[in-house]
């Protein structure tokens, strides 16, 4: 039987992510027992650590610039009429230099149990100080990861080499937690798989989502795509009921929609609303989808400056930025290889 070249497309791209998805299971079950990847308790409480350690990050080779019709911020894709009511679930992983941020497993545990894709936008530091956490998300077929700055810095404060550290250094933590998941003997028997973990994240939130256009030049000439949200659950608050968050995403969610929430401690009451708006999202008819898939399948609209619901309401953040003499520094696993010196941003901190 002979099938026009649409649909054979169609099914060489479906092919293709259940080999994906199937390569990353196998790195997965192979490096981590299931109750590994299940939540511990407290394991969601930030926690304050002491004195700082003298690291150094490992930069990031700039990829191509991003298409022209791609740079800016992207805040949700407008789909084919008539096509599937594809959404995005977007949760931030911000930890600022002072602290180490929790893991709010609870919420990785519903998405797993009712098979919801995700797009996690982890902070530089944060991927190293829960290298393990990292590495279970990267090897995750219903997950992808992009970065979320280094250490949650306002970009609209920074400038030259700052501001490029800030964006650019989580991909050289990427790029050390998947080196050294590459390494481990559990993932030696399955190194054809480790293809299927993408090299490099491509997708890059703004802390606060806050941004001008030295910020989005630098994020966009190296080719990250800037991703913003257009329905927000409100979850950073401690005042957001559970109930609200899943009313808020019941009944904003439109085709198309990426959505906004928090699991690094701070995403309050968002593991108690996720059951009841997947349920009732699903139900509308509704699919959770990653960010890259929901670009893919239609188009993004794309704007010039980063807000949340209304152009410069992001500006009040820029009261939180406080100028620092000296560059944030991070806890480095042990088993993090160090990086080559080429693709380095000469990161060094003193004590």
């Amino acid at each position: 039987m002979r099938y026009p070249a649409t649909i054979l497309a169609i099914l060489s791209a479906s092919a293709t992510q259940a080999l994906a998805a199937s390569g990353r299971e196998a790195i997965q079950a192979a490096c981590f027992a299931p109750q590994a990847l299940q939540s511990v308790p407290g394991e969601h409480v930030p926690q304050k650590f002491g004195r700082a350690q003298s690291v150094r990050i490992p930069g990031a080779d700039d990829g191509a610039p991003v298409a022209p019709n791609l740079r800016g911020a992207i805040r949700r894709v407008d789909l084919p009429p008539g096509s599937r009511k594809l959404i995005a679930l977007t949760l931030d992983f911000c930890e600022q230099s002072s602290e180490v941020a929790g893991y709010d497993g609870a919420i990785i545990d519903i998405l797993r149990r009712e098979r919801v894709k995700a797009t996690m936008f982890m902070g530089g530091k944060y991927m190293l100080s829960h290298l393990a956490r990292t590495q279970q998300m990267m090897t995750d077929p219903l997950f992808e990861i992009g970065t979320h700055g280094w250490v949650h810095r306002n970009t609209r404060g920074l400038t030259g080499l700052d501001l490029k550290r800030e964006i650019l250094a989580p991909s050289g933590a990427y790029a050390a937690a998947r080196a050294s998941l590459a390494q481990a003997q559990c993932a030696a028997p399955h190194q054809a798989a480790m293809s299927q973990v993408p090299a490099q994240p491509r997708l890059y939130r703004f802390p606060f989502g806050a941004c001008n256009a030295e910020g989005m030049d630098t994020a966009n000439n190296a080719g990250l795509l800037a991703i913003q949200w257009n329905l927000s659950t409100g979850d950073p608050s401690p005042s957001q009921s559970a109930r609200a968050i899943a009313q808020q995403m019941i009944a904003n969610a439109r085709p198309g929609s990426i959505i906004i929430a928090h699991a690094n401690g701070r995403g309050h009451h968002t593991a108690e609303a996720l059951p009841q708006a997947i349920a009732a999202l699903k139900a509308k008819g509704f699919e959770f989808v990653t960010v890259s898939e929901l670009i893919a399948a239609g188009k993004p609209v794309v704007v010039s400056t980063c807000y949340d619901s209304h152009p410069g309401d992001t500006d009040k953040y820029d009261s939180f930025f406080k100028p620092r003499t000296a560059w944030p520094v991070a806890v480095v696993s042990p088993s993090t290889p160090k990086p080559d010196r080429a693709n380095d941003l000469r990161t060094t901190f003193p004590r």
